[in-house]
């Protein structure tokens, strides 16, 4: 069946045949309770040409490369899934793009990845982990890795995986149900209230299943702004930082959330997923319905996430007649900013004393 739409998938797992063999090993047949996927290149090919989707930007799911063995073991794994990766590009011109995954929690070694993915792959961006032996995004040890990253302007898609708190809490749930979602979250606020957005401010991050909770939680988590430990790290405010992120339809396609969404950020950060094949070929076409008959979007806004919004991160997937606006480029804080976060940081004060009355 031909292309009808020419969708943009920025989240499409790949299950390389190296991953497959390091879940073996390691003796791991589920991913966050989810059964490994029977996966090929044609089959996602297959699902893409029912769906209208044109490209499919693929990354590797949870848990990521790093399986205990140390640098050497996830270094050589994630240079054998983007290897992989590269080749679906040239044996399925114009259908699948990449982001590289990384060996983290070594950073070293991740920025090195970076160098190689990017410049001789030609990688999209990257994939990172919300958290990663229980380190999450934000965390100091990744400075040099984000400084890198900043520096390439690069696209970042946040994915989650499971931390031990979530693994340890005792809930029957599968992972991927709910615990998934908490630690997407968890990562976020972190990149935020760490100062990681304020002090990398070039990089674009995209946020899987529409950010988990940050989207309801957004207005409490503003509150942060009136904590003096926060005003040097997050100086323009949570909510101008989280407005920054792009957040992904994946497994999140219903009309609450993407009422959410359309109130909280523009919809040009809205972008298509499927999560495909972790969501099978039947609940991939129940996502692309569910979209498509939302009248909450325009026939503009539908277009946007469906494809333009992608173009603006990923414009030379552009056809040639299709007009692309370019993903904006942020700046850290202005000194005009500065100024005036100096004239608020005594009513900051004032509000922390109130609180510990």
């Amino acid at each position: 069946m031909s292309v009808q739409q020419g969708r943009i998938d920025v989240h499409h797992h790949i299950i390389p045949p190296a991953f497959v063999a390091a879940m073996e090993r390691m003796g791991l047949e589920k991913v966050a309770g989810a059964p490994l996927p029977k996966w090929t290149p044609a089959k996602s090919v297959e699902v893409m040409d029912l769906n209208g989707i044109q490209t499919a930007i693929t990354s590797l799911s949870a848990p990521g490369v790093h399986f205990g063995g140390g640098l050497e073991q996830a270094r050589e794994l994630a240079m054998r899934c983007n290897d992989f990766a590269a080749q679906m590009r040239v044996d399925f011109p114009g259908r699948f793009g990449n982001f590289a995954v990384l060996p983290t929690p070594f950073t070293e070694a991740a920025c090195g990845e970076v160098t190689r993915a990017l410049d001789e792959l030609k990688a999209d961006g990257v994939v990172l982990l919300g958290s990663t032996d229980g380190v999450f995004l934000g965390d100091p040890r990744f400075e040099e890795l984000m400084a890198e990253l900043d520096r390439r302007q690069a696209t970042v898609f946040v994915h989650p995986n499971m931390h031990a708190t979530s693994e340890q809490i005792g809930l029957q749930t599968p992972g991927f149900l709910i615990e998934f979602l908490c630690d997407t979250t968890r990562a976020a606020v972190n990149l935020i209230l760490s100062g990681t957005l304020e002090r990398y401010p070039r990089i674009r991050w995209i946020l899987a299943h529409a950010g988990g909770f940050l989207p309801y939680v957004a207005w409490r988590i503003s509150l942060a702004n009136a904590l003096p430990e926060f005003q040097d790290r997050a100086p323009q405010g949570v909510m101008t930082y989280l407005r920054r992120f792009y957040f992904d339809t994946a497994l999140s396609p219903s009309r609450y959330s993407m009422a959410a969404l359309k109130e909280l950020v523009e919809p040009s950060h809205i972008l298509f997923g499927s999560d495909f094949p972790f969501a099978p070929a039947p609940l991939t076409t129940l996502q692309c319905r569910t979209l498509d008959e939302d009248s909450l979007w325009a026939a503009d806004a539908q277009y946007g996430i469906n494809r333009g919004n992608a173009l603006g991160l990923f414009p030379h997937y552009r056809l040639p007649a299709e007009q692309v606006t370019p993903a904006p480029i942020y700046a850290g804080e202005s000194f005009s900013g500065r100024i005036r976060r100096g004239m608020v940081k005594p009513l900051g004060a004032l509000a922390e004393r109130i609180r510990n009355r």
